[in-house]
C-alpha cells in the first residue's frame, strides 16, 4: 500500500505553449498535488511522445497524463505500456484509435474550421508547419478569452509541424484502452467538433464527461476551474485505488 500522491503531468496541443496550464496548476498546488507542464516540441508525434515519457520517467511515483488537444494523441501514445500512468484526463483533446491521426479524427466529423485560419511556413529540414493567423487566433481558438491574453498567446504560439497532424498512432494498446480516463470538452471548441469528443470520451468508456457550455478550444485558459477539477477528480481515484491496494 502507497499514499503517495499521483504527479500530474499536463501535455499543451498545437498552437499552444506550458503557460496555457497556469490556471490549472495554481488550483492543483492549491489543493497539494505537484504537476508539471510539459513542453511539447509539435515536430513528429513519435518524438512528441518520447519528449512526454522522458519527462514521465524523471518523476517518482505514478502519473495522472492530462494532454490538450493534438496533446490528446501524445498521451494516448506515449502512456501505452507505460506502468507509471495511472489514468488519463483528454482535455478538448483527441482520444485516438492505432492508426488514428489528428487530421484524420478532426476531418471525421463537420465543424471545424481550423483549415481557413492557418498559415504555413516552410521548415529548413523539409515539410512545412502551422500556425494559427494571428488577425483570427481570438476567434478561432480562444473567443472566451479576454483579447489581451488571447493576443500573448496568439504572439507565444508554438507552431505544429503537418507531419505530426498526419502521423498516426503507433500504439498497439493507447493509453486509454487499459487506463481509467476522465474528458472535458467545450460546446464551442471550432479546432475540433464536439461531435469528436463526445465520441471520444464514449469509445474510451470515460468515468467522469463534462461538456462546458460555450466554451472555446482554449479550456485551460478560459476554464481552469472546471479543467482542474476533473483532474483532481482523476486523481482522488489513483489516490483511492493505491490505498485500497
Amino acid at each position: 500500500m502507497s499514499n503517495q500522491k499521483p504527479t500530474v503531468v499536463l501535455v499543451h496541443g498545437a498552437f499552444a505553449e506550458s503557460a496555457s496550464w497556469n490556471g490549472v496548476i495554481e488550483r492543483l498546488h492549491a489543493e497539494g498535488i505537484t504537476s508539471v507542464a510539459a513542453a511539447n516540441p509539435l515536430r513528429s508525434l513519435a518524438g512528441d511522445a518520447a519528449a512526454v515519457r522522458d519527462v514521465i520517467a524523471s518523476i517518482d511515483g505514478p502519473v495522472v497524463l492530462v494532454g490538450h488537444s493534438y496533446g490528446g494523441l501524445v498521451i494516448s501514445e506515449a502512456s501505452a505500456a507505460n506502468e507509471q500512468v495511472a489514468a488519463l484526463v483528454y482535455v478538448c483533446a483527441f482520444v485516438p484509435e492505432t492508426g488514428d491521426s489528428a487530421f484524420a479524427l478532426s476531418t471525421s466529423e463537420p465543424g471545424s474550421t481550423l483549415g481557413e485560419a492557418l498559415d504555413a511556413h516552410p521548415i529548413s529540414t523539409g515539410g512545412i508547419e502551422f500556425t494559427i493567423r494571428r488577425d483570427v487566433f481570438r476567434e478561432q481558438f480562444a473567443a472566451d478569452v479576454d483579447p489581451t491574453t488571447a493576443g500573448l498567446m496568439g504572439a507565444t504560439q508554438r507552431p505544429v509541424t503537418q507531419a505530426a497532424l498526419q502521423e498516426p498512432v503507433a500504439a498497439a494498446v493507447p493509453g486509454w484502452k487499459d487506463r481509467p480516463s476522465w474528458h472535458v470538452f467545450s460546446s464551442e471548441d471550432r479546432n475540433i467538433p464536439v461531435a469528436v469528443h463526445r465520441a471520444g470520451a464514449e469509445r474510451a468508456g470515460s468515468r467522469g464527461t463534462r461538456e462546458i457550455e460555450g466554451a472555446s478550444h482554449a479550456l485551460s485558459v478560459s476554464q481552469p476551474g472546471a479543467v482542474a477539477e476533473i483532474v483532481l477528480e482523476a486523481v482522488r481515484a489513483v489516490s483511492d485505488a493505491r490505498a485500497a491496494a
